[in-house]
């Protein structure tokens, strides 16, 4: 198919986009369930709000741990394979929950989940580069980012809402969803692109320094939405206000997600990723002040830093995978998913230790500072490497 049908031609009415997208949604629809509300919930098993964090940060840390090892595996046994392992970790020890509400049973089935997690992560991220031309891989990256984005969008305050009205096992099992995602598999293998195998040695190492700085970027600002999705609902656990916070977050993230794809596209990413991280570190300085401010103003902050949190995210990994080449796409996956997740795992678990000694309002401040300085680090990594160093990093 010429240049010109494809871009006629919708993502969305392609066969292994379909399967990809169902595979995605099913797969975060069990994560965003329980990312903000186990927290919650083992709060209201006795935990300490301040180690609350715990349960999403041993989940991230063995995640980040899996999305390590996944070019490894994926070059011995097949992507096929490696990710239905991936959907049933993630899915099946999810209906166990229901069982207690201790601190090490939720962290302990939250480390099995992690393993899914990290594979589906990293996988799913490599097969949205792998279903679309070059030329529209933003768009298919946005659409990626859409799958996330609308389970983030819906899951998440659920979640809470579920945990908040004492309805733990209907949590519990609706988070067992990456199961169905099964059913999908064989129709995004068969059609999508071949995947190529990840590089080792000296081509992998350049791979990784090639994504290191979009992936920085994006720790920075996973780091800052961990701490929102961790803390408001314990902040704020009366009413409906962290349920609405976070669909606004969650709305915001996935129309900035999907849309600035297409952006990227025409426009490219030196500008669009550090005007991201901008809107993102106002959206955060607001944030804290609108705890003490009044409600109103944790709603406009909260969309703020959706957008930022969405427009990240597709831009760091358009450009991690541009940096990389064809080449390194698996480890540039891998490096951007660790990022993700580590990132999000020290907002849950560092920015608990931080609050105890500031308060939650002062730490929002703090965190909005962290992402204005890392401005000048966003304006390096949305530059294409230098040629000679791109041809490497491809080889």
């Amino acid at each position: 198919m010429d240049g010109g049908t494809t871009a006629r031609v919708s993502l969305l009415r392609q066969p292994a986009m379909q399967a990809l997208l169902a595979v995605t949604a099913l797969g975060f629809a069990s994560y965003c369930l329980t990312l903000a509300s186990l927290p919650t919930y083992a709060v209201g098993g006795g935990a300490a709000e301040a180690t609350a964090g715990v349960v999403t940060a041993v989940f991230l840390l063995v995640t980040v741990a899996a999305q390590l090892a996944v070019p490894g595996l994926t070059a011995r046994f097949g992507t096929g394979p490696v990710l239905a392992v991936g959907l049933v970790a993630i899915g099946l020890p999810s209906p166990l929950y229901a069982l207690g509400d201790g601190l090490v049973w939720l962290s302990s089935l939250s480390a099995v989940r992690g393993v899914g997690f990290g594979i589906i992560t990293v996988l799913g991220a490599l097969l949205a580069a792998a279903v679309a031309p070059p030329e529209r891989r933003g768009e298919s990256i946005g659409l990626y980012g859409l799958a996330i984005a609308v389970p983030n969008l819906v899951a998440v305050p659920a979640g809470v809402a579920l945990v908040l009205a004492g309805h733990e096992g209907w949590l519990a099992w609706l988070a067992a969803s990456p199961l169905l995602g099964l059913l999908f598999l064989p129709a995004l293998l068969r059609t999508a692109a071949p995947v190529a195998p990840s590089p080792g040695g000296g081509a992998g190492r350049r791979a990784v320094a090639a994504s290191l700085a979009p992936s920085a970027v994006l720790l920075v600002v996973t780091l800052a939405g961990g701490g929102v999705v961790t803390f408001l609902p314990i902040e704020r656990p009366d009413g409906s206000l962290a349920t609405v916070v976070l669909l606004v977050m969650g709305v915001t993230t996935a129309l900035a997600r999907w849309r600035v794809g297409v952006l990227a596209d025409r426009l490219g990413s030196r500008v669009l990723m550090p005007a991201g991280l901008a809107v993102g570190a106002l959206g955060m300085a607001l944030l804290g002040a609108g705890l003490d401010w009044g409600d109103g103003w944790l709603v406009a902050a909260a969309a703020l830093f959706g957008i930022c949190y969405g427009s990240v995210q597709n831009l760091t990994l358009l450009t991690a995978f541009a940096r990389a080449g064809a080449g390194g796409a698996t480890t540039a996956s891998a490096m951007w998913n660790a990022s993700f997740d580590a990132g999000t795992a020290a907002g849950a678990l560092a920015l608990g230790w931080v609050a105890g000694g500031l308060g939650l309002s002062w730490t929002y401040v703090v965190v909005a500072a962290l992402l204005a300085a890392t401005l000048p680090l966003a304006v390096q990594a949305a530059r294409p490497l230098p040629p000679r160093a791109e041809a490497d990093a491809a080889s």
